[in-house]
């Protein structure tokens, strides 16, 4: 079994997410009491919110550059950024290393492709809606994303930060984002990309008016095949 490195406590909440679901695929697939081999490397978020909020994308770089080639150093096979909007800068984290980092953005667009479909709504942080990192990189795997209107931008983005974050997930906050999608599934959105690591929280891909992929499970399924080398990837709330 080969070491999964995750860079992550952006949120530790999501974190803790891709730890638990990372140790139960490859229990189910090894059986008994088998684990993953898992290095994680926690970083203080507030420094990294900093950075986004001061548009420091050079700065937050060259902090997950650095947790990246420590991750190397202790012996990971690869590295996964445990956020979506931290992907902004994944070209320069992977090149501070020389083991591969599992780009969330790929394995997602990979899920939406072999699904058939190609136009999925957004749900993610203001910067991973603005950015133009993801949907472009959604584009060059031949998917349209859709964003929301600036308004529901606004919304998505402040249950992220000032709720799911901290660890509070609310039904008034579920109903808002149900909201947002019916006006999507109005202007032909054909799924829907919780992206967002800790949108997981709040909506249940398996429970909304189109087909969801969390990119969270689909992340961390990713580094489970790449642990287990030639086994698949076994989730079975996926299945």
């Amino acid at each position: 079994m080969r070491k999964i490195g995750l860079i992550g406590g952006m949120s530790f909440e999501s974190s803790a997410v891709y730890y638990k679901l990372i140790n139960e695929m490859v229990r189910e697939q090894l059986g008994e009491l088998h684990s993953a081999e898992v290095l994680l490397h926690s970083v203080d978020f507030q420094t990294i919110v900093d950075m986004q909020k001061a548009g420091l994308w050079d700065e937050a770089a060259n902090r997950l550059a650095t947790v990246a080639s420590s991750l190397e150093a202790a012996g990971a096979g690869c590295t996964l950024i445990c956020t979506n909007t931290m992907h902004l800068i994944a070209d320069e984290v992977q090149a501070a290393t020389s083991i591969p980092l599992i780009n969330i953005i790929d394995e997602t667009a990979g899920a939406i492709r072999d699904a058939g479909l190609k136009r999925p709504l957004l749900l993610a942080t203001r910067y991973t809606m603005e950015h133009g990192f993801y949907t472009g990189r959604m584009a060059s795997h031949g998917i349209d994303v859709m964003v929301p209107d600036a308004d529901d931008r606004t919304t998505v983005h402040n249950i992220i930060f000032a709720e799911l974050c901290a660890g509070k997930v609310l039904d008034t906050s579920r109903q808002a984002l149900f909201a947002v999608i019916d006006r999507a599934v109005a202007n032909g959105a054909d799924s829907i990309i919780l992206g967002c690591t800790e949108i997981c929280m709040i909506l249940d891909p398996e429970n909304l008016a189109l087909p969801g992929f969390d990119s969270t499970r689909i992340h961390a399924c990713a580094a489970v095949k790449f642990a287990l080398a030639d086994e698949a990837c076994v989730d079975r709330d996926a299945a």
